[in-house]
């Protein structure tokens, strides 16, 4: 199960459109990737003071990022299945990437969204054979959602 949650308000209607298309971009990464991903995921829209605070508190970097991710991988009593984790996404730096790299704030979202499940799922980007690998998949998943991003290539 895939739930979408929202730490800061938002108009009705934006919010229906990021939730679609953060609950697509999961979906869409969790059917790539198969077996490895198998369980619930909580994806959190913030902004730039609440992922700050996470991030100095769980990296120790005293500044805002685009996402984190937060590995559970433990039963969810709820549902009986696996619980991945948490993925927490400043809609503020989202905002600023999306303008800065001119393509929709939609398709920034989608991004962050698959790059923080990868994450959760054990992908990594410290090595270069490793970063290649997930950006390689990065760019296929979204191209199955239609998203056509100039990302780096590794």
């Amino acid at each position: 199960m895939i739930t979408v949650k929202k730490t800061i308000s938002l108009p009705i209607q934006a919010w229906r459109t990021y939730k679609t298309t953060l609950t697509q971009a999961a979906k869409a990464t969790l059917a790539a990737i198969g077996a490895q991903a198998q369980g619930d995921i909580t994806l959190v829209l913030s902004n730039d003071a609440q992922i700050r605070a996470l991030n100095r508190q769980f990296r120790g970097l005293d500044s805002p990022t685009d996402v984190l991710s937060f590995n559970i991988d433990e039963l969810n009593p709820q549902s009986g299945r696996n619980y991945l984790g948490d993925v927490v996404i400043s809609l503020e730096r989202a905002q600023e990437q999306a303008v800065s790299a001119a393509h929709p704030l939609t398709a920034e979202l989608a991004l962050l969204t698959v790059h923080g499940i990868l994450h959760l799922c054990g992908y990594d980007h410290d090595q270069p054979a490793d970063q290649a690998q997930m950006w390689a998949l990065q760019k296929a998943i979204l191209a199955s959602l239609g998203i056509h991003l100039a990302l780096p290539n590794g």
